[in-house]
């Protein structure tokens, strides 16, 4: 028979394991990147146990103006949670990183090295592009277009997935011939040694600034501010490093 301290102790080990729980949101850039990222932070904080959802960040932008109960926003686009902030929803974000856009393909025989041009092959039928009116990759992939002259041209050609790990996954599955996905994924060890890329210059698009913030919920977790701290962390940023991302100084 427990004894009523033994019922305290139970009691307080329940709530010690809830208060350790931390829920993220984050862009579906972060994909293979996160999971390295999480492993080294519950390894320097023992009891943590971090859960991820992946998605595109203008979805996650609208869930939390909605309330759900994330602790953390990993966005791939400073400008959501500076809105969320602004609406008293989140912390004032923190930049952790910049991503770099490239395009993909399986196909050995379509020639990158020409630039965005390549995609006028005939071959090229079905080009994969994140849905612009949520995904900041696809935004970045409609101003590289545009600066070259190719939106238009090319728009009968396009399919759109709903964040940039769905677009991959057209290119990477053959349902596009080619398709505009973030570094991050392509130097992930998943899919660095398939198919080639061409690496947009960052100068035809503007800044992919990846950004966190605590939620009002995570505000009041320690476990969830030091997890934003940890970020911007010598161990985690040669992780960001790894996976292709740009970093702040």
């Amino acid at each position: 028979m427990r004894t009523p301290l033994a019922f305290l102790f139970l009691f307080m080990a329940v709530q010690i394991a809830r208060s350790e729980d931390l829920s993220v949101a984050a862009a579906a850039d972060l994909t293979y990147c996160i999971p390295v990222i999480d492993a080294a932070f519950e390894q320097a904080n023992p009891g943590a146990d971090v859960k991820v959802s992946f998605g595109s960040s203008g979805n996650f932008f609208q869930q939390i103006q909605n309330g759900a109960p994330f602790d953390v926003f990993l966005s791939a686009d400073i400008q959501y949670p500076q809105k969320l902030a602004a609406a008293g929803l989140v912390e004032t974000p923190v930049k952790y990183a910049e991503g770099r856009i490239v395009l993909w393909t399986m196909n050995d025989s379509l020639d990158l090295t020409k630039g965005l041009v390549a995609l006028r092959d005939p071959a090229v039928k079905h080009i994969a592009v994140a849905n612009p009116d949520h995904a900041p990759y696809g935004r970045a992939a409609k101003a590289a277009l545009t600066h070259e002259g190719l939106w238009e041209e090319l728009t009968p050609k396009f399919v759109y997935g709903e964040n940039i790990a769905q677009t991959a996954q057209f290119v990477q599955t053959g349902n596009a011939e080619a398709g505009f996905v973030a570094m991050s994924l392509v130097a992930a060890p998943a899919l660095a040694h398939k198919g080639h890329f061409y690496e947009i210059p960052e100068v035809d698009y503007p800044p992919i600034d990846q950004a966190a913030a605590l939620t009002k919920a995570g505000s009041a977790k320690p476990l969830a501010q030091a997890y934003v701290a940890f970020l911007k962390s010598a161990a985690a940023r040669k992780i960001l490093g790894q996976y292709g991302f740009r970093l702040p100084k």
